[in-house]
């Protein structure tokens, strides 16, 4: 008889031991397809974001290379004009030295010239800004 009891304590610790390791697999499985399920989500996202910075960088990789083209292509332009500057500044360093008396006369006329282009500038301005009222009225009245 002590057989039998050992055997049917033995079976029933192997029973609840199972029913245990059913459950626990249970709940480790649904935990497990829970996280599958939102790492498939969080790649797909990541893959449509990789995908539209490959997009982005695709554009900035072609617009690079049509600066680079054009600042190229400028360059010796801009060294040109720096060249002729440069000559040009020569040139008027190299100028007759003129006496502060000489240069003085000249001077006032030159800056008589100034004013006098700021005055023109002004009243262009005010003729300009009539001019564009009068259209907006002229529209309004059509």
């Amino acid at each position: 008889m002590r057989e039998t009891v050992a055997a049917v304590r033995g079976r029933l610790a192997e029973r609840v031991a199972r029913l245990i390791d059913f459950r626990i697999d249970l709940a480790v499985g649904h935990r497990l397809a829970e996280h599958e399920r939102r790492f498939a989500e969080e790649r797909a996202h990541h893959d449509r974001r990789i995908d539209e910075h490959e997009r982005r960088l695709a554009e900035v990789e072609r617009v690079h290379g049509w600066t680079a083209n054009e600042l190229e292509r400028v360059i010796p332009q801009v060294a040109a004009l720096e060249a002729r500057l440069a000559e040009l500044d020569d040139l008027i360093a190299a100028g007759p030295a003129w006496r502060d008396t000489e240069a003085a006369p000249a001077r006032s006329l030159i800056d008589e010239i100034r004013r006098e282009h700021a005055r023109i500038r002004v009243r262009l301005t005010g003729v300009a800004q009539y001019e564009e009222r009068l259209g907006r009225l002229e529209e309004r009245l059509a």
